[in-house]
């Protein structure tokens, strides 16, 4: 645990050099990424004062490219490029530990999810390509059956992605205690869920 501790530290004391040393000239598109990020998700990324409690308390930020409470300076300073193309965004696990510790209530998984949208609308290639399958996948068996189908999801996933083996023997034990139905459950209100995903898409291409 006390390792663990001290890597933590270590990252925090990094990142917080790193984005002192970050240029304060902002970038080309500044304004409008800040305006975009909160127009999408409703936060205001000009609230963070990096004291790093998110990459502190965050699960995954050691196997993150940019820690999240750079993410949010990188945003602030509107290089787009940095922050979209970064895995960082694809990685977050939105598991709001960073929203609660955040002394400004700023909810940085949902800056995360707004970046992921801007990616794709500009055509960015994802980092975590792998990820980015998983989610267009996810939300293609909600929009089809109103919930996730596990079976299918996991079976059309990794087709899209080419690896077959890499857990067949837990989906088997899966499969054998239960845990994977054959066939999908409908849920009501699949005609609403599809007029969900509609608006949504039309709204991003008004916008």
């Amino acid at each position: 645990m006390t390792n663990f501790s001290n890597k933590v530290t270590s990252l925090v004391s990094e990142n917080a050099q790193c984005c002192c040393e970050l240029s304060l000239v902002e970038g080309p598109t500044g304004s409008e990424l800040k305006r975009r990020i909160q127009e999408l998700c409703g936060e205001n990324v000009l609230e963070c004062y990096q004291c790093g409690e998110c990459t502190a308390g965050c699960p995954v930020a050691y196997a993150m490219d940019i820690a999240p409470n750079q993410v949010l300076r990188l945003a602030q300073l509107g290089l787009e490029d940095e922050v979209l193309g970064s895995s960082a965004i694809w990685l977050c696990a939105g598991c709001e530990t960073c929203a609660t510790r955040c002394p400004k209530g700023v909810a940085l998984s949902r800056v995360m999810d707004a970046c992921r949208q801007l990616a794709l609308e500009r055509g960015i290639k994802p980092k975590e390509p792998e990820i980015a399958k998983f989610h267009d996948q996810f939300l293609t068996e909600v929009k089809r059956f109103g919930r996730v189908h596990e079976l299918t999801l996991t079976a059309l996933y990794k087709v899209r992605t080419k690896d077959f083996f890499s857990d067949v023997f837990t989906g088997i034990q899966m499969f054998l205690k239960g845990k994977l139905a054959l066939i999908p459950s409908l849920v009501k209100g699949r005609d609403e869920i599809r007029r969900l995903f509609s608006r949504s898409r039309h709204g991003s291409e008004d916008s």
